[in-house]
């Protein structure tokens, strides 16, 4: 597997997802090395030095005011660690911790933390060799960094704690010994460094974000899908309409589901003589809906290409002005706001996609579908159930979408006193992200069903590409029979994008990257 090279400050969210979806092994581009040995160099100065600089030579939070003699300096660093591994719960996922250290890599690579060179390898070593830190995922309240969870990474480099390797789970000091590397003993500021920071909050907000957009792409297939069975119209996809609105995600989703239904030959059958004056707004306002979300997106997409490029430690080593200042980059309120804002857009395309499935297996509004999409209903009941389990699962991401970044606690002796709840307000977006993965499998099942009741009228070329692809894996309903894991296999199919895969190209929305400032 190639080594990806990265240059801290200009890393797009293209590389970023590369890295998350082929769990690549990663380099620091070689040109930052000086600018970090400098760095290093001013730290080591400081802590030989009389004056008291925090975290260098003094204790941490509210014991700041302790110093710290200079041959206690690297039990300062370690017990600083091994102290602040307090993390609970499951263990963050393999691939989204990789992102996790990749992100530090990229923060330490700005040359503003004062960690020795030799410390950004190892952990570029550690993702070459396959030694993945066990991180807790619950513990961070998104200020002053992620402390509990990027020192379980820590504790790994220093030869402590937990890790994986070729699937085992391990002590990590023997996750190195067996990967041939040797832990650091850390320097002055380097644990202080390696811990604070928002690297766990923003590769969990990252992996949502990356997660979320490829269920908005589903969402413009399923809801083509959806407006073809229940005979649907596409006025409302007017360029027109769009234009004299502006906004850019309004008018691009239009335009997706105007290419993904050309050619259909169910939309051609009712341009005349439909009773029908207008669609439900779950139909007919689909481009504004999906396409304020796809804008929210973009917003929080954004912020955390910013915030993956950023310094987020503290203090920083000013290399121009020969300074260490202490600042509050760890502070990860604008994590916390992007994490909310996928939130609402998640929320919002699993709501309106729940009131298309309730459109389809009801037979006052589905325009002649038989109830609940069953063949011979009363015997059989079809999609009844599938829709309840849609609104359970809408209403559960409801819940989970309110605001995380208006919470606040003071912590660490009112030292901390603003907090931004960015760890909790993204890692949530993983639970959002299945919930809205199986609202859509049922949207999409129904979908199918309710197209093939309109035989021999036929769906436009690219969705009957989709069906082939569905029908492959599950078979039309012709009874009643155990769905689970027919619902499984459909959010599955959502997730990976094969379904998309069939209309995707010129026909999708893309996320965009915006180069960040290095």
């Amino acid at each position: 597997m190639s080594t990806l090279t990265l240059t801290p400050g200009s890393v797009t969210l293209a590389d970023l997802e590369r890295i998350y979806r082929e769990e690549l092994p990663v380099r620091v581009d070689r040109s930052a090395e000086a600018s970090i040995r400098q760095a290093s160099e001013r730290v080591a100065k400081a802590a030989r030095g009389v004056e008291a600089v925090y975290g260098v030579n003094t204790g941490f939070g509210k014991l700041a005011s302790v110093k710290i003699a200079a041959e206690d300096t690297e039990t300062l660093q370690r017990n600083l660690i091994l102290s602040h591994c307090c993390g609970v719960g499951e263990a963050l996922d393999r691939t989204t911790t990789r992102l996790m250290m990749v992100l530090k890599l990229l923060s330490l690579g700005r040359g503003a933390s004062g960690v020795r060179f030799e410390v950004l390898q190892l952990i570029e070593d550690c993702l070459q060799n396959g030694v993945t830190p066990v991180i807790p995922s619950q513990g961070s309240v998104g200020a002053s960094g992620d402390l509990a969870p990027l020192a379980h990474m820590t504790a790994v480099m220093i030869g402590e704690g937990e890790a994986v390797l070729d699937g085992e789970r391990m002590p990590g000091g023997k996750a190195l010994e067996s990967a041939g590397l040797s832990p650091v003993v850390l320097g002055p500021k380097e644990g202080l460094g390696l811990i604070n920071g928002t690297q766990f909050s923003t590769a969990c907000a990252l992996t949502g974000l990356f997660d979320a957009w490829r269920l908005a792409e589903a969402t413009l297939v399923t809801a083509s899908l959806s407006t073809d069975a229940i005979m649907g119209s596409t006025a409302p996809l007017l360029a027109e309409i769009h234009e004299l609105r502006g906004h850019r995600g309004q008018i691009e989703v239009a335009r997706t589901m105007r290419d993904i239904m050309s050619g259909s030959e169910i939309r051609e059958s009712h341009r005349e003589g439909d009773t029908r004056v207008q669609d439900p707004y779950c139909i007919r306002c689909q481009p504004q809906v999906a396409g304020a979300c796809v804008d929210l997106m973009r917003m929080a997409a954004m912020t955390l290409e910013v915030e993956a490029n950023a310094a987020t430690d503290n203090p920083l080593v000013l290399i121009d002005a020969d300074r260490i200042v202490s600042g509050g980059n760890f502070h990860a309120e604008p994590v916390a706001f992007a994490a909310d804002q996928l939130a609402l857009a998640v929320a919002e395309l699993g709501a309106i996609a729940q009131r298309r499935v309730a459109l389809m297996v009801d037979p006052t509004l589905s325009f002649d579908l038989p109830p609940f999409l069953a063949r011979d209903p009363g015997l059989n009941s079809g999609m009844m159930i599938a829709e309840v389990t849609t609104a359970a699962l809408m209403s559960e991401n409801k819940h989970l979408a309110n605001p995380c970044s208006t919470d606040s606690t003071p912590t660490s002796a009112n030292q901390e006193d603003h907090v931004s709840m960015a760890a909790h307000g993204a890692r949530r977006l993983g639970r959002m992200n299945a919930n809205l993965s199986h609202i859509l499998g049922v949207e999409i099942l129904c979908a199918v069903e309710g197209i093939e009741h309109r035989a021999p009228l036929r769906t436009s070329p690219l969705l009957l590409s989709v069906i082939a692809k569905l029908r492959a894996e599950i078979p039309a309903l012709s009874e009643d029979r155990y769905l689970a894991p027919d619902l499984e296999t459909a959010a599955d199919l959502v997730r990976s994008r094969a379904l998309v895969s069939t209309v995707s190209g010129e026909h999708m929305i893309k996320l965009g990257t915006h180069h960040a400032a290095a």
